[in-house]
């Protein structure tokens, strides 16, 4: 109780209150008021120990689900009580309540990130725009990313979201950066996760773009569900495209729009930013980005599947690969005369190109971990040979690269 309302009590205690007359003054009981009317000192308030509850064994798990997801306090219920816990609702709800409030606290904190770190990727439909492209009308999408740090700012216009866009799209934005960062955060597009669930390491990567990723080495992040602000760089971005340069804009082709847009990149990158209070040119020397040492060949037809008998398809032809690889899907590319299959960013056959039609071009080392399981698995040397002769007997030109 504050010192002034002690004394006030006191003071009307010997003006000649009643203890009931005071508790209705100052809203508190009677018994309250006698207390503090012949307390001679100020009573120290003693905060009480919290009595244990039925809820405190359960408390870490219901942190972990809203760190997972907005659940409702009704729905965390429903869950304890599949966990065989019986506490109330009211306790549920009260504490479901506080936590809630402690996270909307601090996703008010601004997130920022080391140079070099990463870079925040999104897709834009601007569903009131159209452009021509091969004498017919389609709809209008923009690419862009944004290098958390340095806040270096890149768009580009397509006419189509896949995943071969997608990745030329990364690899125009690399180029202008001058590298790549360490992760890429993405908000759960299909381009680039096939199923998503609560934990990235238990979602399905798109093979293509997992392979892409790979091949340069840089990591993609998946947005957690239901967490925003952690993308909010990139949303803020969007938004900027629409609001600045999208008003008013006019173009005659594909070509003409993004070299407006490049145009547009390089206004805006070089002045200074609203949070930051730095030009994002000059901070891109402190990103120290990784240099693009080698090109990714796109191809929209560039993913196979590997054949039970380790083949691939390309051209109208068949090429090697090693055993282990079967059922898998492996990355094509090529240049010039030779032909060259990725899995996972790891290079694993290279053959040359066939100039015929209907061949089969075969690297034997590829059969080597087949050869020693027929080994294993049968012992009668004699059969063993005629099944691995009637197993290799193709008769074709063998290239060891």
């Amino acid at each position: 109780m504050e010192g002034e309302k002690w004394m006030e009590i006191r003071s009307d205690r010997k003006k000649g209150l009643s203890y009931v007359a005071i508790g209705q003054k100052y809203g508190v009981d009677w018994r309250t008021a006698k207390k503090y009317s012949e307390s001679p000192t100020r009573p120290e308030y003693k905060r009480k120990e919290p009595k244990p509850s039925k809820l405190d064994s359960f408390k870490p798990q219901i942190d972990i689900w809203l760190e997972e997801a907005p659940y409702s306090a009704v729905r965390i219920m429903e869950k304890l009580v599949e966990m065989g816990c019986d506490s109330k609702y009211t306790i549920i709800k009260e504490y479901v309540s506080k936590k809630k409030d402690k996270q909307r606290e601090v996703a008010t904190v601004r997130f920022e990130t080391m140079p070099g770190l990463q870079a925040q990727v999104d897709w834009g439909y601007f569903e009131n725009y159209r452009v021509m492209e091969s004498g017919e009308e389609r709809k209008l999408y923009c690419f862009m990313m944004i290098l958390g740090y340095s806040r270096m700012r890149y768009i580009e216009f397509v006419t189509e979201m896949s995943t071969s866009e997608l990745i030329r799209c990364h690899i125009n934005a690399f180029r202008y950066f001058g590298g790549y960062p360490e992760e890429v955060l993405y908000d759960n597009m299909k381009q680039v996760v096939v199923k998503r669930l609560l934990r990235q390491r238990d979602s399905t990567f798109n093979t293509q773009f997992e392979d892409f990723a790979g091949f340069y080495g840089f990591k993609p992040v998946l947005c957690r569900p239901y967490r925003a602000q952690t993308k909010g760089k990139i949303e803020r971005t969007v938004q900027y495209v629409r609001d600045n340069f999208m008003v008013g804009v006019k173009f005659e082709s594909l070509v003409d729009l993004n070299n407006q847009a490049y145009a547009w990149c390089e206004k805006v990158n070089g002045k200074v930013h609203g949070t930051t209070n730095a030009i994002p040119k000059q901070r891109l020397i402190e990103e120290n980005l990784s240099v693009l040492r080698r090109e990714y060949i796109v191809d929209k037809l560039n993913v196979r599947k590997v054949e039970k008998d380790c083949f691939l398809s390309y051209g109208g032809n068949k090429y090697s690969v090693p055993s282990q690889y079967v059922g898998k899907l492996v990355t094509i590319a090529v240049l010039e005369n030779i032909l060259t299959a990725y899995c996972f960013g790891q290079q694993i056959a290279t053959h040359r190109l066939s100039g015929g039609k209907n061949t089969m071009t075969v690297n034997a080392e590829h059969y080597k971990l087949l050869r020693n399981d027929i080994s294993d698995e049968i012992h009668n040397t004699l059969f063993a040979q005629r099944h691995m002769d009637e197993a290799f007997e193709i008769n074709l030109e063998v290239y060891d690269i």
